[in-house]
């Protein structure tokens, strides 16, 4: 399809409407560098995004404290929920953004163009939080896992709703056991049983994480029982259909207080470009690494360019014939891949 070729009095005023913004931004900037010349802003203070809309911010100095509504320098872009920031109080009570610190990482997800846009940053962990109902499949979670490794932090696997598993635990048990077997981390909860957030408060201590899964395994209520003082919506989950809905709109980042004096306090990151987040904008390459058990084989096939299908001398292939890699795991892999090809 060809691109709508624009008149020329379109395309004067999309210059006229983009001048006119590059003024405003100009002039907000010469209006704070009054400010802060005349000393009407305080002293530089670390601080970090709370919440993020458009050109303003949420920032807190410390965990817990009350936030102060900042707008940002005209030269600052960019910035996403969980950033360091250089921020200065104004005398009104709001303040100013002047510099970005540091990033560990940043989470990105592709917009509606395919293109990455960052949407929190300073994470620890990814909780990818799934349910005995609706029931878990290994498919869906392997490409979780895949998501969260391409972002280069910690993945970590939450069991929810627990009290409805039954006692011999059956093939679920099993596929916590295989994923526990390659080293990922799995912790249970349940809102419905004393202690049945133990191993959450412990894990989400002195860390800043996020929760993604799909929608009706939980999140929301697990969120609002960390959080009893916030006002979050809890979606119900459909008897009928046993899925859930969306229930969080606002991005940001909360703290959570410690249980006990045993636990130090951490942080939570929620937001609706977060929750879900797909393999699109992966590679083959990107794929085939998120599995790290396949780790310790790739680079050995007898092809360089071996897709691991039917070629021979493939160490991935030899690998599973041996038990060092489990054969679900494998056709896990293959179906993304096959799913990308389809893309």
């Amino acid at each position: 399809m060809s691109k709508r070729k624009l008149s020329r009095q379109q395309r004067w005023r999309i210059e006229k409407i983009q001048a006119e913004r590059a003024e405003r931004a100009a002039r907000k900037a010469g209006q704070d560098d009054e400010k802060l010349a005349a000393g009407e802003y305080g002293a530089e203070r670390d601080g970090r995004v709370i919440a993020h809309f458009g050109r303003t911010l949420d920032v807190a100095s410390r965990a817990g404290e009350t936030p102060t509504r900042c707008h940002l320098r005209a030269n600052l872009e960019g910035l996403v929920t969980g950033d360091r920031v250089i921020w200065r109080a104004g005398e009104d009570g709001s303040g100013v953004v002047v510099a970005r610190g540091e990033r560990d990482n940043v989470l990105e997800r592709p917009d509606m163009r395919g293109l990455l846009k960052p949407v929190a940053a300073n994470i620890d962990q990814i909780l990818i939080v799934f349910a005995v109902e609706p029931e878990p499949h290994a498919g869906l979670i392997d490409r979780y896992l895949v998501a969260a490794e391409a972002t280069g932090i910690t993945p970590v696997l939450v069991l929810n709703k627990t009290d409805l598993l039954p006692d011999e635990g059956g093939e679920l048990r099993g596929l916590l056991d295989r994923y526990r077997g390659i080293g990922y981390q799995v912790v249970a909860t349940s809102t419905e049983v004393d202690g049945g957030l133990d191993a959450l408060y412990a894990q989400l201590a002195d860390r800043t994480s996020v929760f993604v899964g799909q929608s009706g395994v939980g999140k929301s209520s697990l969120i609002d029982r960390l959080l009893p003082d916030e006002q979050l919506r809890i979606g119900a989950l459909s008897e009928d259909s046993r899925k859930g809905r969306h229930t969080t709109t606002t991005a940001q980042l909360y703290h959570l207080p410690a249980p006990d004096e045993s636990l130090a306090s951490g942080e939570l990151i929620d937001s609706p470009g977060i929750r879900e987040f797909g393999l699109t904008h992966l590679t083959e390459r990107e794929v085939t690494e998120g599995f790290i058990e396949f780790a310790p084989y790739l680079g050995l096939c007898r092809f360089r360019d071996c897709r691991h299908r039917q070629e021979p001398g493939c160490a991935i292939r030899d690998a599973i014939d041996e038990g060092a890699i489990h054969p679900e795991r494998f056709a896990s892999y293959r179906r993304i891949v096959d799913s990308l090809d389809s893309q």
